[in-house]
């Protein structure tokens, strides 16, 4: 079976350093999905406007020569721990397949395109298909999570300056302190002297992080 993109993802994040490592954590995270020429199609989108989320499936377009394998290092577990690449939502999968639920912000019918909420896709990311999120089949609230019920992310505490905050929109700005407070770091890394980059809305975020802080050291315009 041979599938092409149907629509190409925007984000404020054009590597996958800093990207949410689940869709929903990061809420003020907008993104909006573009169609290509071929669906570019209002009629696709009739009766959109009566769903609150939509599941997007998308590529791993960066990871596709990437090796892969039977397990996986999940961050969550701090990158020692193998599990099972199922049992995992591990960007390293043998058809590059990525599932996200997100939140619809708005839909325009004339370009056409779709803003949503919550993101996990990388800017530039091809998505295969958009289905809505039915909560009568798709919400399971008593079901198990795994590994991810005994563990949960250490969130960091993040000093933003406002000189920066004042760069971006508000949501943008909290946007960007969410995902930073996520610790975007490799979980092994752990050296108080290093500084870190992560790109986002056209600048280079420079950051330490040392005792639970994360500090802003400089931001460069790209």
């Amino acid at each position: 079976m041979k599938i092409e993109p149907i629509a190409f993802f925007h984000s404020p994040f054009t590597s996958k350093f800093g990207i949410p490592r689940q869709s929903g954590i990061v809420h003020e995270l907008r993104g909006r999905i573009r169609f290509v020429p071929e669906y570019a199609n209002s009629e696709a989108l009739r009766g959109l406007e009566d769903y609150d989320y939509l599941w997007l499936i998308w590529g791993f377009s960066q990871n596709v020569d990437a090796e892969k394998h039977a397990t996986v290092r999940p961050p969550l577990l701090g990158g020692n721990e193998r599990m099972g690449v199922w049992a995992t939502r591990s960007p390293f999968r043998p058809n590059n397949l990525g599932l996200s639920s997100v939140q619809i912000a708005a839909i325009d019918t004339k370009t056409p395109y779709i803003d949503v909420l919550g993101g996990d896709l990388m800017d530039g990311t091809p998505i295969y298909d958009i289905k809505p999120y039915l909560p009568y089949v798709d919400s399971h609230p008593e079901a198990r999570g795994g590994f991810t019920d005994s563990h949960r992310w250490h969130h960091l505490q993040v000093e933003l300056p406002d000189e920066l905050r004042g760069l971006f929109a508000p949501e943008d700005a909290n946007a960007l302190e969410h995902a930073l407070a996520l610790d975007p770091r490799p979980h092994y890394h752990d050296d108080q002297t290093r500084l870190y980059g992560m790109p986002f809305k056209g600048y280079d975020i420079c950051f330490s992080v040392a005792e639970g802080v994360l500090r802003i050291e400089k931001w460069v315009k790209k």
